[in-house]
């Protein structure tokens, strides 16, 4: 009987260092997953403002990158750099994220879009 009052206990110190890890994993799980959503987010809005600007790149070339700003703006991110290249539309996009433990880290997204070469392959 000595045996088993020595181990009275045990099972509830398992017990917190088991839901402990589990709370671990869940917060690691969860911060991966938001760091995608948020890497999603940046590439989305750089493919829908390179689209926007490169279809006002040739009938005006010069509301074409704030097209793209204001498009870039609607969808959370920042416009980092727009560069038109006659119908060709190169846009950059940042997003500032918060990473437990890690800090604060700089996402970027980049898209090129333009029309489509008719000339068949080079």
């Amino acid at each position: 009987m000595h045996g088993v009052q020595g181990d009275r206990g045990s099972a509830t110190l398992w017990g917190v260092a088991l839901m402990g890890l589990l709370m671990a994993v869940a917060t690691a799980l969860a911060t991966v997953g938001s760091v995608r959503v948020a890497r999603h987010r940046v590439n989305d809005a750089a493919d829908l403002s390179a689209l926007a600007a490169a279809r006002l790149a040739i009938a005006d070339p010069g509301r074409a990158c704030a097209r793209a700003a204001s498009l870039a703006e609607d969808n959370g991110v920042d416009l980092a750099k727009c560069e038109i290249d006659g119908e060709v539309a190169d846009v950059w996009t940042s997003l500032l994220i918060s990473v437990p433990v890690m800090g604060t880290r700089e996402l970027t997204g980049r898209a090129r879009a333009g029309p489509a070469q008719t000339g068949g392959p080079r």
